[in-house]
């Protein structure tokens, strides 16, 4: 473990201020991705500034029907509300097919949007990888790339985004709040939070050095049948191979997709089409596949024909 210095912040704009003085420092609530980062020297910061005391732990109504959830806002807290069970079942299902019980009674909802990819070749350090060192290269292209993504990917990085949140999120169109060093506030839509690799994966979100998440703003419910699934290796504590999003209802239908891309993936477009084949192909439409990961393509269009049977019954 290298040596850092540690502060417990307990304002949202000192916090800032405080990341924005130190370069290279760190957020921690939770802990549950940075910690383990930290054990393997994947992440090496010199200054953690504690957050679990600035107050964002809370879940509000907006004025204009929809919900507020403040970043430290547990993930078992999250999927347990009663308005979250209610209005916005993907979330919740999406939320509780993540992790284990004790991470989720630990990972915060700010803390889930930023999680960092399992990918391998990340985290082995002997090991070239352009996210976590720009210009090294990425180990992952001709190396083992069964889970890894087929949507979003470059030639620098073909990584998986590993949030089930995020997916849910993506779909239910959340605003993601912030606050910077100056006290100036933003709402960032999630669209635009997760950035693509391109020529620079280790920019991950649109975040400035120092901005802080504040809270998550979900708009009005969407009616219909909300569903949430995932296909993995294993029953529990696995990442999506491929995931699937969705509220379908008399009013249309939304998808959202997680385990294939380098964030979550959604295709509005794609939610005009009707059949399972014409909306995969729309989907993943650009996909490219290594020769251990093209199952993915057949799996996802698979899961999403699942899901349209599900929506049915």
């Amino acid at each position: 473990m290298k040596p850092f210095t540690y502060v417990r912040a307990t304002d949202p704009v000192e916090a800032a201020r405080e990341a924005a003085g130190h370069p290279g420092a760190r957020f921690i609530a939770g802990g549950t991705n940075l910690l383990d980062l930290m054990k393997v020297q994947v992440e090496t910061p010199g200054h953690l500034i504690d957050i679990n005391k600035l107050g964002l732990d809370k879940i509000e109504k907006t004025s204009d029907g929809g919900l507020r959830i403040g970043a430290l806002v547990r993930n078992t807290d999250l999927a347990a509300d009663k308005r979250v069970r209610r209005d916005y079942g993907v979330l919740t299902r999406a939320l509780v097919s993540g992790a284990s019980g004790q991470l989720r009674n630990k990972a915060t909802t700010a803390g889930n949007l930023l999680q960092r990819t399992r990918c391998a070749y990340f985290y082995d350090i002997s090991k070239p990888c352009n996210k976590r060192k720009p210009g090294s290269g990425c180990a992952a292209i001709g190396g083992f790339s069964r889970s890894l993504a087929i949507l979003g990917t470059s030639d620098t990085c073909i990584a998986t985004h590993p949030s089930d949140m995020a997916v849910a999120m993506r779909l239910l169109d959340a605003t993601i709040e912030t606050v910077n060093p100056a006290g100036a506030s933003r709402a960032i839509p999630i669209a635009d939070f997760h950035k693509l690799p391109g020529s620079t994966p280790h920019i991950e979100t649109a975040l400035a050095p120092g901005e802080l998440i504040t809270g998550v703003v979900l708009p009005r419910p969407l009616g219909g049948k909300h569903i949430y699934r995932k296909v993995r290796d294993r029953a529990s504590y696995a990442f999506a191979l491929v995931s699937v999003a969705a509220v379908i209802g008399p009013d249309g239908q939304r998808f959202a997709f997680g385990g294939v891309a380098a964030k979550p993936w959604r295709v509005e477009a794609a939610e005009k089409l009707k059949g399972m084949e014409a909306i995969a192909a729309s989907v993943t439409l650009g996909a490219v596949t290594t020769e251990q990961n093209a199952f993915k393509l057949t799996l996802l269009q698979r899961t999403l024909g699942a899901v349209l049977v599900e929506a049915k019954a």
